[in-house]
């Protein structure tokens, strides 16, 4: 029987929940005319990275490869609103960059991780 991977345990699926509850914080911040807009698309994003993770960790390694690579492109999605968000003064030039950083920090285990399962 294939070993199941505990994405609790996952340091990847922890950022990633981080993750959501950093964007979380500052949405509240946020124009309320965003709510349906930015805002939106920024929270779906940011849970979507650790939900893609818990989802594939019950999968095959080469779903879960798949579901990483999903994981993945929300966070490049997330960074482009980000960079929305900045242009639009809903946030400053140091929460982009810190937020930048912690997101390439995360790609790079995300994928190391990824390159690691077989399949």
């Amino acid at each position: 029987m294939r070993k199941r991977h505990n994405y609790k345990n996952l340091k990847i699926w922890q950022l990633g929940l981080e993750f959501a509850n950093d964007i979380s914080d500052i949405l509240m911040t946020f124009p309320k005319h965003e709510r349906y807009d930015l805002s939106s698309q920024m929270s779906s994003c940011s849970v979507s990275m650790a939900s893609n993770i818990a989802e594939g960790s019950g999968r095959t390694d080469k779903a879960f490869k798949a579901f990483l690579d999903y994981s993945i492109g929300s966070s490049y999605e997330l960074e482009t609103q980000l960079l929305v968000a900045k242009h639009r003064k809903y946030i400053d030039e140091d929460t982009l960059k810190a937020l930048e950083n912690k997101i390439a920090d995360w790609q790079r285990m995300t994928m190391g991780f990824q390159n690691g399962l077989k399949g």
